[in-house]
């Protein structure tokens, strides 16, 4: 009965509740802000600041106050709100591009129980599982893995941004359509994985596994 119990206290628990460091805290907020105003940057960019979409404002407002300007003319000043739109969009990239290296340098001082691989191996299924969690194996193991995919789809985001970004570079010029078309693409993948994300937090949160919200805040508990 003993050694049991001693095996199955030595199994790592399955809990949304788990701990997290200072540092992978920070991250996550940084992460979560740079990502909503870089969505916003898109959304913004894509409707009210569109170029085509303001150029007959544009036109309507400076004939209002006397001026007389081409379609061509107007297109160019619309544009450069546009542009501006885009250009936080891009810093705000470089800054995903920083938050993405420096996780990859926090995962190195993490405690060994929160580094990523060891989530990599429960997400896999290879790290035994004590008897009482395996009714929740299976939803933690999509959950982790779908963390796996956001990194991947962070990753490829921030790569295929810098593509685009650096466009003017020999090397990359024959490849921006395709640069464009993969950015374009992963950045649905993004949508739909934070709005899942939230909605899956929410009801967890109000489950059994009260305190996920508040743990991101002040490190949550130990497993």
């Amino acid at each position: 009965m003993m050694t049991s119990t001693t095996n199955r206290a030595s199994y790592p628990r399955i809990t949304f509740n788990e701990p997290h460091s200072l540092s992978i805290r920070i991250w996550h907020w940084l992460t979560y802000l740079t990502l909503t105003a870089s969505l916003t940057c898109v959304l913004l960019g894509s409707t009210l600041f569109k170029t085509k979409d303001n150029i007959a404002m544009v036109q309507g407002l400076l004939q209002e106050k006397g001026a007389t300007v081409t379609k061509d003319q107007a297109g160019n000043v619309a544009h450069e709100y546009s542009d501006k739109m885009w250009n936080w969009h891009k810093f705000l990239g470089y800054g995903l591009c920083f938050l993405l290296l420096s996780r990859a340098v926090i995962e190195v001082a993490q405690p060994t129980e929160e580094k990523l691989k060891v989530k990599i191996k429960r997400a896999l299924g290879f790290a035994p599982i004590s008897e009482e969690d395996k009714k929740d194996k299976k939803h933690y193991i999509w959950v982790k893995r779908g963390y796996l995919l956001f990194y991947l789809g962070l990753f490829i985001m921030a790569l295929t941004g810098l593509g685009l970004a650096f466009e003017d570079v020999p090397l990359l010029k024959d490849w921006n359509k395709r640069i464009t078309t993969i950015h374009s693409f992963v950045q649905y993948f993004i949508y739909a994985y934070i709005l899942f994300h939230l909605i899956g937090v929410i009801i967890t949160d109000s489950g059994k596994n009260k305190g996920i919200v508040s743990g991101m805040i002040h490190g949550g508990k130990d497993i």
